[in-house]
């Protein structure tokens, strides 16, 4: 009976890794995406771009997430000058419009505006609103796993799709397997595979609302040699948030 009971267990943990082994790339960018995108977020920032002369630039703003990442909403705080600013962006960052409270116009951005940065940080328009951006965009691939920031990881080549419009070439993404939340994204140039143009790293990973969460991300630029760290002040999942938020005239409020 207990030789039993051992070849059970065995064949358990034996079928169980064969399982994990099995993943593709598409099954654990999936994973990520759905981790990613949950269905509403309200989250404080606290953004601290660092120039290459050293010198420190800081905002706080609020943001608000609806549909899975489709829809975001920027307001910021701080400072002074850009209180009351926000930015609009509808289907995954596609539809970018930008309004300025003191003159109390909106203006839209060009199509191209989601691959350039915001408020002159190292994070584009692309990076916090593109949603599905990991499948719509580009073709996963698992490559050799590897340990990264101190945990176990899966590691994704993400290549362009033909015709997506994103602002990067390539992709590797360090993913983490015990909740497959990705700890580090390698961004590559959109013209150049192999020139790697910038570098995330998320850091203090909590769970919040029962979703893996980095309070702290740092995108490190490797060409300009800037960086950006992002740190969560408050955030919330699965909130309700009215859709009257995510419109021209929501954007003056």
């Amino acid at each position: 009976m207990r030789r039993l009971w051992y070849l059970c267990i065995f064949l358990n943990f034996f079928y169980s890794g064969f399982s994990i082994q099995k993943l593709t790339g598409d099954d654990i960018i999936k994973r990520v995406n759905d981790t990613l995108n949950q269905d509403t977020v309200y989250g404080k920032m606290k953004m601290t771009i660092i120039t290459t002369s050293g010198k420190k630039r800081t905002f706080i703003y609020e943001s608000f997430s609806k549909n899975k990442g489709e829809k975001n909403l920027i307001r910021y705080i701080e400072p002074s000058r850009v209180r009351g600013q926000a930015t609009l962006l509808l289907n995954n960052a596609d539809d970018i419009w930008v309004y300025f409270p003191r003159t109390k116009r909106v203006r839209k951005l060009a199509t191209h505006a989601k691959k350039q940065k915001m408020e002159g940080s190292d994070f584009s328009y692309e990076d916090l609103g593109s949603g599905d951006s990991f499948i719509k965009n580009f073709t996963a691939k698992r490559l050799k796993d590897e340990k990264k920031e101190g945990f176990d990881c899966y590691k994704i080549e993400l290549t362009k799709k033909k015709g997506s419009d994103s602002g990067y070439s390539r992709i590797i993404v360090w993913v983490i397997k015990e909740n497959f939340f990705p700890v580090v994204i390698s961004y590559y140039d959109e013209n150049d595979p192999d020139l790697l143009l910038k570098e995330l790293v998320q850091k203090d990973i909590r769970m919040v609302d029962n979703v893996p969460t980095a309070m702290k991300m740092v995108m490190y630029n490797r060409l300009d040699n800037t960086q950006t760290t992002m740190e969560i002040l408050s955030v919330k999942y699965n909130v309700k948030l009215d859709d009257k938020m995510f419109t021209e005239r929501g954007l003056r409020k």
